[in-house]
């Protein structure tokens, strides 16, 4: 599931009356949750978070900055923050199963979406910006709210979106695509500031002013002091006393975990604590935090430990929590910090125990259906592979493999989380089309030609939306094959037959897609471009499916003789 955040900024923190009227309309929608509404009164801006999948997100930013545009008048505005719009910075940050040139995407469509329909200047920046200088929001807002007006009619200040004329009420709204920053804390067994703080010098990119043997500030030749970059790339970090927990903190902020994530820094801290006499006690996550980031932590220190890392993702979470000493100065619970946990999963067919599932799929409903299953199919399938990789790691005869043993299992856990979200994707681009076949016969009774052929045209788009799916699901699960087949020639000779197993799922995974690709193009002409290409692509992924299943249960077969 493609999950992003988006974090508006509006410029009122004052009137909570006005703040909850913009924040209801986040909550008017479905499929988003509302992490945080943080009001400032000094800066009289709320910082506002929310996460879900990326339409329903849209939805609720436009909604929100639409009625910030009711409600606020920035001609009345005085703030200590930085500002030019009633609605100041909307970014949209990559959460989960979506990458930054699709966030990029997406913050371009609600922007052209807020010129056009709004009627008033947009601006793009970082990730989402048009020119260099546009990358920095300081130059894009420069001259705050009172300099706009002028700015504006500058050739090199022409918005990106929208009319290029003053709106004294709204302003204007910067609009980006970002990197997740996460806010992590790592605790000492100290008061000293001063200690922390050295740590935190060392370990952020900024760095330290460089000073020689006598103490003194380096310079250059032109008389400048001379800094000496820290170790990690993306971090932000200072020292400090927290009278609460009675001790001191290096306060971390990580602005792209993927180049430099908590367990990088906690390893650091770590070591540069000891040669200091401290210890590391723990440490915290301020706010929320994506899956994939404790994911990785996990998978860091299972392989420290010299550990199979092709584990499911709560015990990952498991192990990342007390590898991180995430409960140190308060418990830590996952369904309250990892944002994928905190989004409302109701009706959701992998959320369904198999009892629940096996009885949705035997009643008189359509749906879900033979789609899903061949979805299903596939997940067991990677999770029989990981499953004998497990099995295998480290055991006597087979250590040789372990380095290929583990890159198996992590790759198949992944594989298997895939092919979990087609089973309530397949059952969602069904209900879709159900939608448009409905509103395809209601067209035809009204005998509006007009409304004839949009219907028609939303119902063939449905219908390709619905095929698309389990064509993705015979392309995912033939993909199985391979680390299948060196799964049964390496792995663990007891667990062969699972391997078999994994191996005649496949088959009957793709074979049940095929299907359903095949009932769903029946309704397209023979000449159809996309019927051509579709058909052609399932035949490519059914043509050796039974030579290379095959191959595997003879190797299977060979094992267990």
């Amino acid at each position: 599931m493609k999950i992003i955040e988006c974090v508006p900024n509006f410029s009122e923190g004052r009137d909570m009356t006005v703040i909850n009227q913009i924040t209801d309309e986040i909550r008017k929608i479905k499929g988003v949750k509302l992490l945080d509404i943080d009001p400032g009164y000094d800066t009289n801006r709320t910082v506002v978070t929310f996460v879900g999948d990326p339409e329903n997100v849209i939805t609720a930013a436009f909604n929100a900055i639409r009625r910030s545009h009711q409600l606020i008048d920035m001609t009345k505005h005085k703030g200590a923050h930085p500002r030019f719009g009633a609605c100041d910075v909307c970014p949209i940050i990559p959460v989960s199963g979506i990458t930054m040139e699709e966030c990029v995407t997406i913050a371009k469509s609600l922007g052209k979406k807020l010129g056009e329909e709004l009627d008033y200047p947009v601006y793009y920046y970082e990730n989402a910006a048009t020119t260099e200088e546009r990358k920095n929001l300081a130059w894009v807002r420069q001259g705050e709210y009172e300099g706009l007006e002028a700015n504006i009619k500058q050739p090199g200040r022409k918005p990106d979106e929208g009319p290029c004329e003053f709106r004294p009420k709204v302003g204007a709204t910067a609009v980006s695509a970002r990197d997740f920053l996460i806010a992590y804390n790592v605790n000492l067994n100290t008061k000293n500031e001063k200690l922390a703080h050295d740590i935190a010098l060392n370990i952020r990119e900024q760095g330290r002013l460089l000073k020689d043997e006598n103490d003194k500030f380096v310079k250059d030749k032109a008389g400048n002091k001379v800094k000496q970059p820290g170790l990690f790339k993306n971090c932000k970090a200072i020292g400090w006393y927290v009278d609460d927990y009675k001790r001191a903190q290096i306060s971390i902020n990580l602005t792209n975990y993927h180049v430099t994530s908590m367990h990088h820094v906690f390893d650091e801290i770590s070591k540069q604590a000891a040669e200091r006499g401290l210890r590391v006690t723990g440490s915290e996550i301020v706010g929320v935090v994506p899956k994939e980031a404790l994911i990785m932590a996990g998978i860091h220190y299972l392989e420290k430990q010299g550990s199979c890392a092709g584990a499911d993702d709560k015990e990952l979470i498991k192990i990342a929590a007390q590898s991180l000493g995430l409960s140190d100065v308060a418990e830590f619970k996952a369904e309250e910090k990892v944002i994928e946990y905190m989004l409302d999963n109701e009706g959701k067919l992998t959320g369904l125990t198999i009892s629940d599932f096996c009885d949705k799929l035997s009643s008189d409903a359509p749906a879900p259906g033979g789609g899903s299953v061949a979805a299903l199919c596939g997940a067991l399938s990677a999770s029989l592979g990981a499953m004998v990789m497990n099995l295998t790691y480290g055991k006597k005869g087979y250590s040789s493999f372990d380095r290929e043993v583990n890159e198996l299992a992590k790759d198949l856990q992944n594989r298997k989380k895939d092919l979990l979200q087609l089973i309530d994707a397949d059952t969602e681009a069904f209900n879709v089309l159900m939608d448009a076949l409905s509103g395809k016969s209601k067209a035809k009774k009204s005998e509006d030609k007009a409304e004839i052929e949009a219907a028609e045209k939303k119902y063939y788009e449905a219908t390709v939306a619905a095929t698309d799916i389990p064509l993705k699901v015979m392309k995912r699960i033939s993909k199985l094959i391979q680390p299948l087949k060196r799964i049964a020639e390496i792995g663990n000779k007891n667990a062969a037959s699972d391997a078999g197993v994994g191996a005649l799922l496949v088959e009957a995974g793709v074979k049940s897609a095929a299907l359903n690709v095949k009932i769903n193009l029946s309704g397209f002409a023979d000449d159809d471009k996309y019927k051509i290409q579709t058909i052609n692509a399932m035949n490519e992924i059914l043509a050796p499916l039974e030579r290379l299943t095959a191959e595997i249960l003879n190797i299977v077969e060979d094992k267990i003789k």
